[in-house]
Formats: C-alpha cells, sequence, structure tokens
C-alpha cells in the first residue's frame, strides 16, 4: 500500500535546538541539508520530513498532531525530550491496541507525539 502521508515540514526557531532535540529524541541523524532545512534520516520509502526556519510558518501547540515512532523506547525517547529543553504534556499512557504514546512539546514549541507498539 502506498504511504497517504508523504513527507512533512516542522517548524524551528532555532535549527540547531531543533536537531539536538529530534536526534536524541528518535536516535536518528538530523543533518542540515540545506540552509535553514534540516532532514531526519530515513531509508528509502520510509515517510519522513524535515525542521526547518523561516518565516512561512512557526512553531504552534495547537494543529496537527504529527506521531513519530521511537521504536520500543517510549520512555527514554521522553526522557531524551525533557534533557533537550522539551515539555510532556502527557505522560506515556495507553491507547488502546494502537501501543502506547506520550505528548510532548518539543524544543521549539511544536506538540507532537510519541509512539510505540
Amino acid at each position: 500500500m502506498t504511504n497517504r502521508i508523504v513527507w512533512f515540514d516542522l517548524p524551528a526557531a532555532d535549527l540547531a535546538r531543533a536537531r539536538r532535540f529530534y536526534s536524541a529524541v528518535l536516535n536518528a541523524e538530523v543533518k542540515e541539508e540545506f540552509p535553514g532545512v534540516a532532514i531526519i534520516a530515513h531509508d528509502s520509502g520510509e515517510v519522513s520530513g524535515c525542521l526547518f526556519t523561516g518565516e512561512e510558518a512557526k512553531p504552534s501547540r495547537s494543529g496537527a498532531l504529527l506521531y513519530f515512532n521511537v521504536d520500543g523506547r517510549l520512555q527514554d525517547a521522553v526522557d531524551a525530550a525533557e534533557r533537550h529543553g522539551g515539555e510532556v504534556e502527557k505522560p506515556p499512557h495507553e491507547i488502546g491496541p494502537f501501543g502506547h504514546r506520550a505528548i510532548v512539546i518539543d524544543s521549539e514549541g511544536n506538540r507532537i507525539a510519541l509512539h510505540s507498539e
């Protein structure tokens, strides 16, 4: 099946700080590929996205909620989020047959979900 979502752009006020946050939380490389744009490492065919700075969008606690797969390391990811300037809005909790999630505010002020089966 083709992924319905193929990419995301997540705004950041401070790209270096956002790179450190997402690198630690996702346990993945986040590399600045272009000025003001950092790509979250992914394999071919995987859905991923980038962090970016710019006037066209600002970090927000409202709007779409992006779920990031933290692959069995939910509490470690939540701890990393707090160590790197994030804030826990909802600690890890069960979401029925869909696994577990935590809702955090990232280092830039975006509300995101960390998800694990």
